[in-house]
């Protein structure tokens, strides 16, 4: 497949924060769209948005839209993606799936654009995008696995309220101007009121004490790696900033590193870029990451609560609405085309071959 052929492309739950940037995305890394459907709810169908100077109209998600669609990018949440995308995909579109629908089923990959991709190469029209916090954490885990080896992983996430959406980004800036009046902070987005606060609670709790959203970087994490017994743990944390997760980790390797190794092998990973000069206060920020499609490291150094040189500390940010969400769904598109693993011109071209 010549990768400049233009591709019809269609972005399921375009009025989204994800989906917003998604659109984007595509624009800004200059994608093979030919035709751009946005589709969203029936009650946004027949709204006009404005991409790159042109008036598109939002239709209605339902089957029928993917008929002729190459790459569907979904960020509309499990239950649409679970009804939707096997309907996309039946209709030769290939899915890369921004939530959690299919994630952990065990047919269908699970990418870090980085770390993983050949793992694309069997899909079969549906293909997940990880959890924000996993995405960031995986490409500097797979520096260490693929040196010095994992033995346990324990992180502690510090997450942007645009992780839930429009509505929490509206209810921390209502809470500021609140605060600042003198009046009550009103919550209905979060449990308690998240402006200068911390919630360390995101999604559901489990039986087992842990959230949806911890257990979502354990789980996800082993996958992606290829480490189904890798031993880690996670707390995971809402605090009141826009944009951008921030994650405190901490690892045990199999073999001795010092932090100096640390940096150079984070930095030879595609797309990682460490800051770390603690003398000059030069260490990853949110409010520097956000509207980056990097992952950022710092704060390196050697673990003494583990014996043998074998323990490093971390801390490492990424903004959650591009890398780790539009713009690794968007990346893997770019290697589906490149490697010419799109499902519906694959089709088409063993249909069209001559016998």
């Amino acid at each position: 497949m010549n990768p400049s052929t233009p591709l019809t492309v269609a972005v399921v739950g375009a009025t989204g924060v994800v989906g917003r940037t998604m659109i984007q995305v595509l624009g800004e890394r200059g994608f093979p769209v030919g035709e751009l459907r946005l589709l969203a709810s029936g009650r946004s169908a027949g709204r006009t948005v404005q991409v790159e100077g042109r008036s598109i109209e939002i239709r209605e998600a339902v089957g029928e839209a993917f008929d002729g669609v190459d790459i569907a990018l979904f960020s509309a949440g499990a239950d649409i993606s679970r009804d939707l995308a096997p309907q996309a995909a039946a209709r030769g579109a290939t899915v890369i799936d921004n939530s959690n629908a299919w994630r952990m089923e065990p047919a269908i990959p699970l990418v870090v654009s980085q770390v993983n991709p050949d793992d694309m190469e069997a899909h079969e029209g549906i293909i997940a995008n990880p959890n924000c916090s996993t995405m960031q954490l995986v490409p500097v885990l797979m520096a260490l696995r693929d040196t010095v080896g994992l033995e346990r992983v324990v992180v502690d996430t510090y997450q942007s309220v645009s992780g839930t959406g429009a509505e929490a980004i509206a209810e921390l800036e209502g809470q500021i101007r609140a605060h600042v009046a003198g009046e009550p902070k009103a919550a209905t987005v979060y449990p308690h009121p998240i402006a200068f606060n911390a919630l360390p609670e995101i999604d559901t709790f489990l039986e087992n004490g842990y959230t949806k959203e911890e257990w979502k970087v354990v789980t996800e994490c082993r996958k992606i790696l290829h480490l189904p017994e890798l031993r880690i743990s996670c707390t995971a944390v809402r605090v009141p900033v826009f944009v951008s997760h921030s994650e405190a980790v901490h690892v045990e390797t199999r073999d001795p590193i010092t932090p100096e190794r640390a940096r150079r092998l984070f930095a030879e990973v595609d797309g990682v870029v460490v800051q770390d000069d603690p003398g000059s206060h030069s260490y990853p920020l949110a409010s520097e990451a956000a509207g980056r499609d990097e992952v950022f490291v710092g704060r390196v150094r050697q673990d003494p609560s583990i014996p043998g040189g074998r323990g490093l500390a971390l801390w490492v940010v990424s903004d959650n609405l591009r890398k780790g969400a539009a713009t690794n769904a968007v990346e893997l598109a770019e290697i589906l085309v490149r490697r010419g693993w799109v499902q519906a011109r694959a089709r088409r071209a063993r249909v069209e071959a001559p016998a």
